[in-house]
């Protein structure tokens, strides 16, 4: 974990989950000069002025669609986490023009304005469904990262490092299935989309360590993955309303059965690590001169046709760590 003290941070889509927590960790863990939450709801930012209060903590309203906006907003800031998208699969897939301007265009905004206001470090979220994506968010969320990963390249020897971190479902966070099944305790059944689903599963804690360490390990042009356990979704309904029945609904539209984060394309390029496995650019990445060490390491090549898929991780989380 590299130390973020002195360091102007900017959080975009900072009022989400990941957002809040991350700045309540910024806050905690380190000594920032300055953190700027960038979002586009007032609303939410009046919420969370209540809820969290420091005297380095800014409020920005402005969406990543603006350029303009984006640009001013990032005047001074050294270090850029971006976790601002449209994350509904189904309103991705009824909304898709809306959905390609936020996580496209908006991931575009993001590295033109980071080189232009001379910032230093980028570091974006991803998801586990901009790998061999079958629906619009994934799609978008895979042209996204190509567009991080290649912002090195256009950044030049200078500019700034651009890196991804890429995750599954965040246990807990806004429009997951936790807070959907405890909303519907009380009906007695829980829909269950698919009996054979699994997902890659991670606390909001453990999502917001991991790229605060990511910070301090990426040299620009990286994929990094945690070592994440999966879940069946059955298993996580039975964990929460061991007394509800279970209604098979069928799968929504642009959903599969399993995720993967890795695909087999992609093993020739992968280092695994003890706790992460980091995916290193296909193409000469901007700073990036061979392997690059990462804690120590230049990690271990994985086997040719490895991939880390939700159905066959050797990770499985139990039912005390369910319940938790």
């Amino acid at each position: 974990m590299t130390s973020l003290n002195g360091s102007s941070i900017l959080i975009t889509g900072g009022t989400g989950s990941f957002g809040q927590k991350f700045v309540q960790h910024l806050l905690k863990q380190h000594n920032p000069r300055r953190v700027v939450v960038y979002s586009r709801d007032e609303l939410k930012q009046y919420e969370m002025a209540q809820l969290i209060q420091a005297p380095q903590l800014r409020y920005f309203i402005g969406d990543v669609r603006d350029r303009e906006r984006l640009t001013r907003a990032l005047h001074g800031i050294d270090t850029i986490v971006h976790a601002a998208a449209m994350k509904q699969v189904v309103a991705a897939e009824y909304n898709p023009i809306e959905c390609i301007k936020t996580n496209v265009i908006g991931a575009e905004n993001v590295v033109n304005a980071a080189i232009d206001c001379g910032v230093k470090r980028v570091i974006a979220l991803s998801t586990d469904k901009a790998v061999n994506p079958i629906n619009l968010y994934g799609a978008t969320k895979l042209c996204s990262d190509k567009l991080f990963i290649a912002g090195n390249n256009l950044a030049g020897k200078e500019g700034p490092r651009f890196s991804v971190v890429r995750y599954g479902n965040v246990a807990g966070s806004r429009g997951s299935v936790v807070p959907l099944f405890r909303q519907l305790r009380e009906s007695g059944t829980l829909p269950i989309t698919d009996e054979r689903m699994t997902r890659f599963w991670i606390t909001l804690k453990q999502g917001v360590e991991f790229v605060d360490r990511c910070l301090g390990l990426m040299k620009g042009g990286e994929v990094f993955i945690p070592k994440i356990p999966s879940i069946r979704i059955v298993d996580l309904a039975t964990a929460m309303a061991p007394e509800c029945k279970q209604k098979v609904v069928g799968i929504r539209p642009g959903e599969k059965l399993h995720e993967c984060m890795i695909p087999q394309d992609e093993a020739r390029l992968t280092r695994e690590f003890p706790e992460f496995y980091v995916i290193l650019p296909s193409m000469p990445s901007g700073p990036m001169v061979g392997e690059p060490d990462y804690e120590g390491g230049k990690g271990k090549v994985v086997a040719e046709n490895f991939q880390y898929s939700s159905e066959t991780n050797d990770r499985w989380a139990d039912n005390e760590q369910l319940m938790e």
